[in-house]
């Protein structure tokens, strides 16, 4: 159970599992996550390794919680443009809601580094992005494959950006949104 410290008026353990987050966000937007350790971590925060592992674990977890603090603002942000859409519109407006927000935010630079290539199963198989996909395709619509293909187009949009943000919309509109018109079709056996 977890005491309140009269010190700090919040729980220890909190409060230093989130100065480790914050200390290892700013390092690893500094140096890159390649270069990220354990030990210039603890250095930072004026720990041991052994401090950052009981409070964090290791470095993909550590990895794993600085995305998702950083990720929640551009989810919040998706989550207010569709709150009262449903069909190829929601799908639409969160994905380019969710376009912009990450490339004006340091997340993009942040994940880049974590991550460069689009094809790391680390990123599709994830339960946040796999869920935050559903999200955004709405409770009408629970199929696994469509949130993987949302995954896909996502990840393919931010890899490799449409120049011209009007283009990148009109092609969004056009080509994505209608995938989430069609009726469900059998999947098609080989």
């Amino acid at each position: 159970m977890a005491q309140t410290d009269w010190l700090l008026g919040r729980d220890r353990r909190s409060e230093a599992t989130e100065r480790i987050v914050a200390a290892a966000a700013d390092l690893i937007s500094r140096w890159g996550y390649g270069a990220f350790t354990i030990e210039a971590l603890a250095a930072e925060v004026h720990c041991s390794p052994a401090t950052i592992y009981r409070h964090t674990g290791g470095k993909a977890a550590i990895r794993d919680t600085v995305i998702a603090l950083h990720a929640e603002r551009i989810v919040d942000a998706a989550r207010d443009a569709i709150a009262d859409l449903r069909g190829p519109e929601r799908v639409v407006t969160a994905t380019i809601t969710a376009l912009e927000r990450l490339r004006s935010d340091p997340l993009a630079h942040l994940m880049r580094q974590m991550h460069p290539d689009p094809t790391d199963e680390w990123v599709t198989n994830s339960p946040a992005i796999t869920a935050f996909a559903a999200e955004m395709l709405g409770a009408d619509n629970d199929d696994p494959l469509a949130a993987q293909w949302l995954i896909r187009v996502f990840l393919a949009l931010w890899c490799w950006p449409v120049k011209d943000l009007a283009d990148q919309r009109a092609m969004v509109r056009r080509f994505l949104g209608p995938s989430y018109t069609a009726p469900a079709m059998e999947p098609i056996r080989p």
